[in-house]
């Protein structure tokens, strides 16, 4: 046992620990325990459930074909979002996952990426990139946000609801995902080659294991979730948060913390090319799969979700998308660049504390 324990990184002990609160979180819930307490319980045992369901994705995408591995990463690479998503669109908290789907796109290119270059500035004075990927990465974004922005200001201008719209739009932004991953893995692959960390793509476990870990992992994250829905109203009630600081804060931070880990990670090994596209692959994979599938399966659900997103949350998305296309436009990042990015995602966080 003990030699085992010491071939585990630190992080992979940290993960094991942290399962502890499963069974705790289902616990407190059975006895009607304090709802903090049991939002703070579920969300301490789903950090580890999504960092095993990204490592299970990971490890069958590596051994399968590039067709099944990129389907394999559209279905789960956002299964939590996904799966918080239609537990909260079924509880009626639909402003709560509009502002985590806004708040993922800002987190991933704000955060992930501008934590990224400030951490690995501090070793590299300046590193390079890939400057095509970049930026066919940061224009498919600014897409996918101004198609997510024109319901918004549709209803803003004119006063009407935008189900129809929101629909259309959803379906459109679908598509074009998926032609882009034609884009990306077929007609114009050569475009988005990268120097790959040999110790971090080599595969450890087998198909079975990361099928098997992958299934249990999903169903224990869809329990998880259902118990932070739950409690998350009483929560509010009993604190200062509001619903939209929780999505487009909390919500979107448990959700990206695996992309935020990895990026670092890799900027730190000099790949900051690799680190850039987690960020924006995770920013629009969020934009053009995620939103549109909880659009489509809304109505299904019991609620009606749109993309009329509120004001706040068109500029925070706006000022990302700007920002990120101006930084990926020479090849060339430093960690004050970093800094910027991860200042403004600061910002913008403040900012939605405050707002009532």
């Amino acid at each position: 046992m003990q030699e085992y324990l010491k071939k585990l990184s630190f992080w992979t002990i940290l993960k094991l620990g942290l399962l502890v609160f499963i069974p705790i979180t289902v616990w407190f819930d059975l006895i009607g325990f304090n709802p903090v307490a049991i939002t703070v319980a579920s969300i301490l045992g789903i950090l580890p459930l999504i960092s095993f369901i990204a490592k299970a994705t990971e490890e069958l995408t590596s051994r399968t074909s590039t067709i099944v591995g990129s389907l394999l990463n559209v279905t789960f690479g956002n299964a939590f979002e996904i799966i918080i998503g239609i537990l909260a669109i079924k509880a009626g908290l639909i402003g709560m996952i509009k502002a985590a789907l806004a708040g993922s796109i800002i987190l991933n290119i704000l955060l992930v990426i501008g934590a990224s270059m400030l951490l690995s500035g501090f070793k590299y004075k300046e590193q390079t990139f890939n400057r095509e990927s970049a930026g066919i990465g940061s224009t498919m974004l600014l897409l996918a946000v101004a198609g997510l922005l024109l319901p918004s200001l549709y209803s803003v201008i004119a006063g009407e609801p935008v189900v129809i719209m929101s629909r259309v739009v959803a379906i459109t932004l679908a598509m074009t995902y998926v032609l882009a991953l034609v884009f990306m893995l077929g007609t114009h692959r050569h475009l988005f080659k990268t120097k790959l960390d040999v110790e971090d793509h080599k595969t450890h476990w087998g198909i079975k294991k990361s099928s098997l870990v992958l299934i249990v992992c999903v169903g224990l994250a869809i329990l998880q979730s259902e118990i932070l829905v739950s409690n998350i109203t009483p929560v509010i009630e009993a604190t200062a948060l509001t619903e939209e600081f929780v999505g487009m804060v909390i919500i979107a931070v448990i959700g990206n913390i695996p992309e935020l880990l990895t990026a670092i990670t890799l900027g730190i090994r000099n790949n900051i090319t690799q680190s850039i596209e987690i960020g924006l692959n995770s920013s629009m994979q969020i934009a053009l799969f995620a939103a549109p599938l909880l659009v489509l399966l809304s109505p299904l659900l019991g609620s009606e979700l749109t993309l009329a997103f509120s004001p706040f949350q068109m500029v925070g998305m706006i000022l990302a998308v700007v920002i990120i296309n101006y930084l990926s436009s020479d090849g060339v990042c430093n960690w004050l660049e970093g800094l910027q990015l991860t200042a403004m995602y600061i910002l913008i966080a403040v900012v939605f504390f405050f707002i009532n």
